[in-house]
């Protein structure tokens, strides 16, 4: 296995390579900076979980896994904290001391949430401009030095929370908000990419994507579950100009916007994803859609583990046939079911690289415990609402407790380790 450093976007061929995999971890970095209406709380995980103050801390146990990568969010509401103005050391400081380790940062530009000052938040019209102009600031902070760069974190979860159930700005409840969050958010990665390009062409634009897996026993609800699935992939279809009057969903968006200017104009720019990131989460990723008692359409979400990352990786390739890496995948609970996730989710990813599915990396996300979004609009004390996830544990003073998974991810990790599996895989198809 290949413990190098990430590669630039003229060395992407080298994924295809049989000792191709790369490392990783990362520390949850949710941003929401509106406070709730009722409670006034927000939801920045560095704060909350001590991360700010923590960070050379955080870093170092970090580099003592052994990896070589680590997705890492910058706080944008804390660099920019209005417009024109900039403060740079939430970016500088934790990038630079990772540069200094020897590891290579999967930047995240944005996790949800965005600057107070952009009103309207997503849908504000000239979102996808503040953004590009942010993402090339940074960029040009780095030149030459890093190279991987997500644009946006879960596109379909961000308009998900903030068109469709209105819990984050702009607050939007209707699957028209959704669409109309999807549309702005999707015409924003196209242009952090175009700005990340011309910075610097050898950026790698790293798109980390939601999954989710649907079914239902419901015959009535079969058409509504082939929707789902086909929701699952349309941030990145729309990214890549695919959504046009042949996608399954064209008409479906273009009914809820009332006009296809707006996928159009995606169209017109398409930015095809190089390399695509995994979340998977068995708490999470499995849904099931059935009818309660008054008819009601509902997701359920059974905890489900085997044939989760063989379905989704399996799903990723068919369509979009580029190389792929697992960019969060953890379990929350007792120790050991961690282990075992990690057991089993690494045999499924030799399983998948053995049958050719271009699977070149693998992040434990979140390294430790993280705070649960219910936070925000709830009364409890952090301590209470802390989700172990993690390599490490937060106790409720948020010391980092190591656990046996510390230890487990450091051998898997480790130069000598068994080889996860050789990769064969044909060159991605253009689109």
């Amino acid at each position: 296995m290949s413990t190098a450093q990430l590669p630039r976007r003229s060395e992407l061929g080298s994924l295809r390579a049989p000792d191709t995999f790369w490392w990783a971890t990362g520390i949850e970095d949710t941003f929401i900076t509106a406070p709730h209406p009722i409670t006034w709380r927000t939801l920045d995980e560095y704060e909350l979980t001590g991360h700010y103050r923590r960070w050379r801390e955080d870093l170092d146990l970090m580099a003592s896994l052994g990896v070589k990568a680590a997705r890492y969010g910058i706080p944008w509401h804390r660099i920019q904290p209005e417009r024109g103005t900039w403060q740079w050391q939430h970016a500088d400081e934790p990038l630079e001391r990772l540069l200094e380790l020897g590891i290579s940062p999967q930047v995240d530009l944005v996790h949800y949430g965005l600057p107070s000052w952009i009103e309207d938040a997503y849908l504000n019209p000239d979102y996808p401009q503040h953004v590009a102009e942010y993402a090339a600031r940074i960029a040009e902070r780095f030149r030459g030095r890093i190279h991987w760069y997500t644009p946006l974190n879960e596109p379909r979860i961000t308009a998900w929370y903030c068109g469709r159930l209105g819990w984050w700005p702009p607050h939007h409840r209707s699957w028209r908000g959704f669409a109309r969050v999807m549309l702005n958010v999707a015409a924003g990665i196209q242009a952090t990419v175009s700005a990340l390009h011309d910075v610097d062409r050898e950026i790698v634009a790293y798109h980390v994507d939601a999954t989710d897996l649907y079914d239902s026993e419901e015959k009535s609800l079969a058409e509504e579950t082939e929707r789902r699935r086909q929701i699952v992939f349309l941030a990145l279809d729309l990214v890549s100009g695919r959504v046009d009057e042949r996608h399954a969903l064209h008409g479906w968006l273009s009914g809820l916007l009332g006009s296809t200017a707006a996928i159009e104009r995606l169209t017109e720019h398409p930015t095809p994803p190089e390399v695509i990131g995994l979340n998977l989460y068995p708490m999470f990723t499995s849904k099931r859609l059935v009818r309660d008692k008054n008819g009601k359409l509902r997701i359920r979400m059974p905890y489900t583990e085997e044939g989760l990352v063989e379905g989704v990786a399996r799903g990723y390739h068919e369509h979009f046939r580029v190389p792929m890496m697992i960019s969060e995948i953890a379990t929350a609970g007792s120790v050991q079911r961690r282990l075992a996730w990690l057991d089993a989710s690494l045999e499924a990813v030799r399983s998948l690289r053995a049958d050719g599915v271009p699977i070149v990396g693998y992040t434990w996300w979140p390294m430790f415990a993280l705070v649960t979004w219910a936070w925000r609009q709830g009364r409890r004390t952090v301590a209470e609402h802390l989700l172990q996830m993690g390599l490490w544990d937060l106790d409720p003073d948020l010391n980092r407790i190591p656990t046996a998974l510390v230890e487990a991810y450091r051998s898997v990790v480790a130069p000598d380790a068994v080889s996860i599996g050789s990769l064969r895989t044909d060159p991605p198809e253009k689109t």
